[in-house]
């Protein structure tokens, strides 16, 4: 079981003095952290047009982090393929992977903001069809011969994508819904979820399912990523984190209404009553290494199947040094316990 370490979002946060480019500066030393402390994989996360500049450009800073890296596996979770076109993104994926030598784990998914397919240009209401399409396109696009694609989304060539990756870029699908994970069965090289156990142990299942019906018998990948914090004692854990998962999980809903809001000091959650609370609770990992992988390995038993652990443990409002604390608690410490 790899354990890698996100989701890097890059994001500015109330009364953080740091700016942009100090977080995007960080990212790139936790990245480089994460492989000397032993982690296997980094990885980032987009969305559009927030306040807050959630990170929009997954491949630019996967390329920047190839520079600083040498060995630790570099994914995105997920890039929002419908609001990319196909040719471009086969490029920009195999720029990153020849600068990585085939680090680059491309993780794709829908997107839900129906603000940023009005922004970006693209159709809301086809973004599974468009998904479809780009899953057929990559993989061609990628031999470096010339490719054809009819499809009525996003029709190409003849026209050769160049340069060619020297390694497999290996393609994840993220996503909650059932068509997601049978797309990823049938399309796919793994999947990248972080559902419930038991919604979890469905998505197994109906991938096996899938790819048995298609006769499909190649190796399939699986990760599963959930909030860690590893401390000496779970209740001061939850203590140290709590504003920083609340200011994270609350700042999805608003990302819409944010995109047109003017510049200035951005907003704070409102307080959180006690089932809010107890709810977000409920999915953080908050404890020592040896509570946490109890919990890592009764999921993995559940599921029947081995899979990548992602430590969402990256929170934009804590300082550097919290952030780097964690990493090397999760080489040092829950890695260890997990099999690593």
């Amino acid at each position: 079981m790899g354990v890698g370490y996100g989701l890097i979002s890059c994001q500015l946060t109330p009364g953080d003095r740091r700016g942009w480019g100090d977080l995007y500066a960080e990212a790139l030393d936790l990245a480089v952290l994460a492989e000397s402390a032993g982690l296997d994989s980094v990885w980032t996360t987009e969305h559009h047009f927030v306040d807050d500049g959630y990170m929009p450009s997954l491949l630019v800073t996967s390329a920047a982090i190839a520079a600083r890296t040498e060995r630790i596996r570099i994914g995105t979770a997920v890039v929002l393929a419908p609001l990319h076109h196909p040719l471009r993104l086969a490029e920009d994926a195999a720029t990153v992977s020849l600068l990585s030598r085939g680090r680059l784990i491309l993780g794709l998914g829908l997107g839900w903001s129906q603000v940023e397919f009005e922004g970006l240009g693209a159709d809301f209401g086809s973004r599974g069809a468009a998904m479809s399409e780009i899953l057929s396109i990559l993989p061609r696009a990628w031999s470096g011969e010339p490719i054809a694609w009819g499809g009525p989304l996003h029709p190409v060539g003849p026209i050769a994508i160049r340069p060619v990756p020297e390694h497999p870029i290996p393609i994840w699908i993220g996503g909650g819904a059932d068509a997601a994970v049978e797309r990823a069965a049938r399309m796919a090289d793994g999947f990248f979820s972080n559902a419930l156990p038991e919604r979890f142990v469905e998505q197994v299942r109906l991938a096996e399912a899938a790819r048995e019906e298609a006769g499909i018998e190649t190796p399939f990948s699986w990760a599963y990523y959930g909030i860690v914090h590893l401390c000496e004692d779970a209740d001061e854990g939850w203590e140290e984190i709590r504003d920083s998962v609340r200011l994270m999980t609350w700042k999805y809903g608003d990302m819409e209404q944010s995109a047109t809001r003017q510049t200035g000091v951005l907003p704070s959650p409102p307080p959180m009553d006690a089932a809010i609370e107890a709810a977000l609770r409920t999915r953080v990992m908050v404890g020592t290494a040896e509570q946490v992988a109890e919990r890592i390995l009764s999921i993995r038993e559940a599921a029947g199947i081995p899979f990548d652990f992602v430590a969402r443990s990256y929170f934009p409002d804590r300082p550097y040094g919290a952030l780097a604390e964690q990493i090397h608690r999760l080489a040092g410490d829950l890695a260890p316990l997990l099999g690593v």
